[in-house]
């Protein structure tokens, strides 16, 4: 069977590592049981991409790196993202996998201008989101962890938008029929959440009510879930 493509673009603090594991790590767990095999690509370490046809599909995890830096590593996985893409692989890109699949599909992403969300964030779905394969299921509004700079502004010309709030209008989209990107965070939990706060938080009168304000967000983690059926059947023999 195919296997299921983690690209590794960035990992958490050491510390957090330590104690609870990195990105990549959070996404399996969040996988849940799948008879899919994952293997673990790191584009930063010049790891070879694989052959989109070779593969059942791909998540794009999170980074402390910077879509807009353009980084040669980055755009290498641009251009391979657009291949994948017109191939009908599957992928799911998380905070800055999210902007970078908008970046290689024609969007736009740069800093967001009100600057930093941070936090257990209230989403609220689109009128799209009742039949997406991913969303469907979920309530109108649902908590999420977020911790982003950077912001989708502009989606790709065929995006279908999922998700927003009030600080971020661009929280969630679709392209196509299995392709997805997620600003907030389905993979992290209450810990890693409390850790960003404190470390990335630059306002310190708001941090103790920011950790006041985490809370369990069982309803986002399922996407990733939902994604591994996604693999599940789109793996299956025709």
């Amino acid at each position: 069977m195919k296997p299921l493509i983690i690209f590794k673009v960035g990992s958490t603090f050491e510390h957090l590592a330590a104690e609870i594991g990195d990105f990549e790590q959070w996404i399996i767990q969040g996988l849940g049981f799948s008879p899919i095999t994952t293997k673990i690509v790191d584009p930063r370490l010049n790891e070879l991409l694989p052959d989109p046809s070779s593969i059942a599909g791909a998540i794009i995890s999170g980074s402390h790196s910077m879509v807009s830096d353009r980084e040669p590593w980055s755009e290498a996985l641009a251009d391979w993202i657009v291949t994948a893409t017109a191939n009908n692989v599957p992928l799911l890109g998380i905070c800055y996998g999210h902007q970078l699949l908008a970046h290689a599909l024609s969007g736009i992403v740069d800093y967001h201008p009100s600057g930093l969300e941070i936090g257990t964030v209230a989403i609220e779905l689109s009128p799209h989101a009742a039949n997406d394969p991913l969303f469907k299921d979920l309530p109108l509004h649902f908590p999420a962890h977020a911790t982003h700079r950077q912001t989708v502004i502009k989606l790709p010309e065929n995006a279908v938008l999922l998700a927003k709030n009030a600080f971020e209008p661009h929280h969630a989209f679709r392209i196509g029929e299995n392709v997805w990107g997620v600003q907030f965070h389905p993979e992290f939990n209450e810990a890693a959440m409390r850790c960003y706060i404190q470390y990335r938080c630059e306002d310190w009168q708001k941090i103790a009510a920011l950790l006041d304000q985490v809370v369990e967000t069982s309803e986002s983690a399922q996407l990733l879930k939902k994604f591994s059926e996604v693999l599940r059947v789109a793996s299956q023999p025709n």
